[in-house]
């Protein structure tokens, strides 16, 4: 479905273009996303916001009001004319001008840990071949050059079922990875209030210093001696990769550690963003962004379990509190990347690995539904105020605009300027494209 407000110029000298070209899949669009990924002074970031255990798509952005499926909440105008959220999102509903909804995903795996690896991966996990999360192919992409900070960063995953290996494109393209929840989903209390984002036994200890340049360079004379000797040996250069990159970012001289120190913010702005591990995540994304950080995940996986959106009993109180911590960080980081000028370069995509079944269960709750569910792109490279997709009046089916996962991540993708058939070597020698998809053009600004 086209955007719900009036076509603005750009939207329709788009529209023009792709006209003359003949049809929404023209090579055209892979043709900019290169010109776009090539130009030095166009420097593009993601964010990616998870919502660990599959968000309910029904009571956020596809509500169904009237309808038994659609549950209690009621829904709110946003800032696009027809186009309406939940009650809970409010503040998001003002920054509907800047997000596509994308009502038509459909997908084909309902099981926690494999959805995962689908969603992040764009494939399932069979087979010989081990796929790159999006993170590790876009941040890989989009990266200019060595640099003291890592070019992808994964916040507060929960482990279980986090799926952020870099796959055949090894550790140099893995995550920095922040404030992991464990199998129990528990994390320490923060001492401040705010929950504690920061990297565990970064910080270099002066009085070691002499002694740790010493350790260094006999280490590196023996490593490189060793992998001389052994050149074929992946696992070793994979051991290497990752020391060389924790001691520059340790000891390099931008001061990478600096940019996780969150109590360098104004306190009105860290409250803003909420003082859980969501609503500082966002904060900590955007202070990455700002340094040049290509790829930021930032997962919601607080409460007891670690995947919170897992709703199958209580649901709606549940969803109704997520939502005010996703509202919170959400639309506190479109304001602040609009207020620093980042907006523009940054595109973000909302998701989590399936929706929620549009019938209640008999605990108020809602199941693991892939047949008929939500994303959400905003920012840089996407057409504000734009829907595409349209559920049956239950909810149960996508009646309008299908997607799969691979169109999804082709969109994203595109629209940070990096062409979907970009193509990577598997370690069997198969060139594997970052996306098996096609883009969403009806999304893309």
């Amino acid at each position: 479905m086209p955007s719900l407000s009036k076509p603005s110029r750009r939207q329709a000298l788009r529209t023009l273009a792709l006209s003359a070209l003949g049809c929404s899949t023209s090579p055209f669009l892979p043709a900019l996303a290169g010109t776009l990924a090539d130009d030095p002074a166009r420097r593009r970031h993601c964010i990616l916001l998870w919502m660990t255990g599959g968000p309910s798509q029904i009571d956020t952005f596809d509500m169904k009001p009237g309808h038994a499926n659609g549950g209690p909440f009621k829904e709110i105008a946003t800032a696009v004319p027809g186009l309406r959220f939940s009650e809970h999102l409010p503040r998001l509903a003002a920054h509907a001008g800047s997000l596509a909804i994308l009502r038509g995903l459909s997908t084909k795996e309902g099981d926690h840990t494999r959805a995962s690896d689908l969603m992040h991966t764009g494939h399932l996990p069979t087979g010989p071949i081990r796929y790159p999360t999006m993170g590790a192919s876009l941040s890989k992409a989009l990266a200019r050059g060595e640099r003291d900070l890592p070019s992808f960063v994964s916040v507060s995953p929960y482990l279980p079922y986090h799926a952020g290996s870099p796959g055949f494109l090894g550790a140099a393209h893995a995550p920095l990875t922040v404030a992991a929840l464990s199998g129990s989903g528990q994390r320490p209390d923060p001492t401040d209030g705010y929950a504690a984002l920061t990297v565990d036994d970064a910080e270099p200890r002066p009085a070691y210093l002499a002694r740790q340049a010493t350790r260094l360079e006999l280490w590196r004379t023996l490593e490189a001696g060793f992998l001389a000797e052994h050149p074929q040996a992946a696992a070793l250069a994979a051991h290497r990769t990752v020391y060389e990159r924790a001691i520059r970012f340790m000891t390099g001289s931008e001061r990478a550690l600096e940019a996780f120190d969150l109590a360098q913010e104004p306190d009105a702005l860290r409250q803003a963003y909420g003082r859980g591990s969501f609503g500082q995540g966002c904060l900590l994304a955007r202070r990455l962004v700002e340094r040049g950080v290509a790829f930021v995940e930032v997962a919601m996986s607080t409460g007891s379990r670690g995947f919170p959106w897992d709703t199958h009993n209580d649901n709606f109180t549940q969803v109704a509190r997520l939502s005010a911590e996703l509202d919170a960080g959400w639309a506190t980081l479109m304001t602040d990347l609009r207020q620093r000028g980042l907006l523009e370069s940054t595109t973000i995509l909302w998701m989590g690995e399936f929706g929620r079944t549009p019938v209640i269960n008999a605990g108020k709750g809602r199941d693991h539904y892939p047949d008929a569910w939500s994303a959400v792109l905003a920012g840089g490279g996407i057409q504000g105020g734009a829907v595409h997709g349209r559920t049956t009046n239950d909810g149960r089916a996508v009646a309008d605009g299908r997607i799969e996962v691979g169109d999804l991540l082709a969109t994203l993708a595109a629209a940070v300027g990096v062409q979907p058939t970009t193509e990577n070597l598997s370690e069997m020698g198969r060139p594997i494209k970052i996306a098996e998809g096609q883009p969403v053009t009806a999304v893309l600004a």
